[in-house]
């Protein structure tokens, strides 16, 4: 390179020098959780869940200590991504000096393990839910390892119960995978309850404060989203809040059927047909569809 073009980078060098900056690797300082060390305990946590079902490792269902070893293996690798996460905070002053960064994680991933037995149970109805609601599946089988939809609600369930307990760096890497995998955007806080269908489910996107009952089916395109934000005098978005519909149980959404705001409650029963736009509650049994 010629002389100017040195010093170009000379100069360019030392204004991205930051050596107090996180990174997800550093050789000193402190590292960020990695995404792909993300990526891969969640597919551990996926196997763990359906066994033998979304890897190609042998498994013995009577072999109690290579079970106990994954899930150990498993907890070890959360626990390490997550203390990355606390001691971030730490740095972003939303932690105190003295936060205890790996106690905080252990507890964090006790959690977790402890609720796993209830996410499992609940994946169970929603591949039930996908079964009967699908006349093109021959198996439940087929739903476990092909139908986008049940990988997507499978990440949430997990990412869910992390977003509950305010580590939220970690469900939200975990939700954007399951995003780029299958084009179903569900935000990891958002409560879904047991025997949920997504159909299809590309261009499905439902929104962090979102609540969904039971036995609810949804198809491809539908936006469960907010319908404004509110802002503070200086004209700053207020974070938080209820700004996503509730989904009552047993309710239909067809495809491209967009429901917004907070305020929005789609009573139990109902069936809203494609390509509605809804910004206001409806009661139970309601039938609202497009019309030209």
């Amino acid at each position: 390179m010629n002389k100017s073009l040195h010093t170009l980078v000379d100069s360019l060098a030392e204004r991205f020098v930051c050596k107090n900056c996180p990174a997800t690797n550093t050789r000193h300082g402190l590292n960020l959780p990695g995404r792909r060390a993300i990526q891969a305990v969640l597919k551990q946590l996926l196997s763990a869940l359906f066994p033998g079902c979304l890897s190609y490792e042998a498994v013995d269902h009577e072999d109690l200590p290579l079970i106990r070893d994954r899930l150990t293996a498993i907890a070890e690798t959360l626990v390490s991504q997550i203390e990355r996460v606390e001691a971030y905070r730490k740095l972003e002053g939303t932690r105190p000096e003295d936060f205890d960064c790996q106690k905080r994680a252990e507890a964090v991933v006790a959690q977790l393990l402890h609720e796993l037995p209830e996410i499992r149970s609940l994946l169970q109805a929603d591949v039930v839910a996908a079964y009967e609601g699908d006349p093109a599946a021959h198996s439940n089988m087929e739903i476990v390892m092909a139908y986008p939809g049940l990988f997507a609600i499978a990440v949430h369930r997990i990412a869910h119960v992390l977003y509950k307990a305010d580590v939220h760096l970690l469900p939200r890497v975990m939700s954007e995978y399951a995003h780029s995998r299958t084009g179903i955007d569900i935000h990891p806080g958002a409560t879904i309850g047991k025997g949920f269908f997504i159909d299809h489910g590309t261009g499905v996107v439902i929104g962090e404060t979102c609540v969904i009952g039971t036995n609810v089916r949804v198809y491809q395109g539908v936006t469960l989203g907010a319908l404004s934000f509110r802002k503070d005098a200086d004209g700053h978005l207020v974070k938080g809040g209820k700004r996503h519909p509730e989904v009552e149980d047993d309710v239909i959404i067809y495809a491209n059927a967009t429901i917004l705001g907070g305020d929005t409650i789609i009573g139990r029963g109902s069936v809203i047909g494609g390509n509605v736009w809804l910004t206001h509650s409806v009661p139970a049994g309601s039938r609202i569809f497009y019309k030209e």
